[in-house]
């Protein structure tokens, strides 16, 4: 894993995996120096456990399909006091997550989430996009956060992460855990990241049907009522 610039913060980083055996070299290459990577295979065929093994990745097994349930096994096996997340099909950098999580670590945000910004035709397919816009607005409308992208990669707090009680264990979960950070008065931010074509074919936005049901998912997300959740953690001041 390459090193980066001289970082005394160290945090988990989860990697939800599903067939991933190409890009996976890539991804963790990248991981900052010192981290460890936490990567949940959620069913791959193609040998991609065996390969993050290899590769000195940290292995769950997720035996419950969908993309909440990876992210949550990956958060369960958490144990730094931060935690961040992204994709494992090459579309986003990991190293970008060290400076992410300085500044959540500095007390600039509670939750801090990379705004996607497509770096060519091929990285972002209109029709997730589009249906990323609508959910960002739906969002605002629900917690009056400002959003523009509903993105996989972010970092907060392990424990106060725990304290969501997340439920989603479908497309769902990305946007249950900005909801309930929002209703418990989390500072949540964004930062812009480069969005790469991903490796191989995505298995929710890669089809308009996938796309509807993620749509689908974070639509119910977006109608629970708002619950009292414990306050951020981590001796932040407001």
């Amino acid at each position: 894993m390459t090193p980066s610039a001289s970082r005394p913060l160290r945090a988990d980083l989860v990697l939800p995996c599903l067939d991933e055996a190409e890009a996976l070299p890539w991804v963790l290459a990248r991981v900052p120096s010192g981290w460890r990577a936490i990567v949940v295979d959620n069913g791959s065929t193609d040998g991609s456990a065996d390969i993050a093994r290899d590769l000195g990745a940290t292995v769950v097994h997720e035996a419950r399909r969908g993309f909440g349930a990876a992210c949550h096994a990956g958060l369960l096996a958490a144990r730094a006091e931060f935690v961040c997340f992204a994709d494992c099909d090459a579309s986003m950098d990991p190293a970008l997550l060290a400076p992410m999580a300085d500044r959540v670590a500095a007390g600039e945000a509670d939750l801090l989430l990379g705004r996607r910004r497509p770096q060519g035709r091929d990285a972002w397919p209109a029709h997730a996009r589009a249906g990323n816009i609508a959910l960002a607005r739906m969002l605002r409308r629900r917690t009056g956060l400002a959003l523009h992208d509903l993105g996989p990669m972010r970092v907060a707090r392990r424990e106060a992460l725990l304290g969501l009680e997340l439920t989603d264990r479908r497309s769902g979960y990305p946007l249950q855990m900005v909801v309930r950070a929002a209703d418990a008065g989390w500072r949540v931010t964004e930062t812009d990241i480069p969005y790469l074509p991903r490796s191989g074919k995505s298995k929710v936005t890669g089809t308009w049907r996938g796309t509807w049901n993620a749509v689908r998912d974070m639509r119910r997300v977006l109608a629970e009522p708002p619950v009292a959740r414990p306050a951020r953690t981590g001796g932040i001041s407001a």
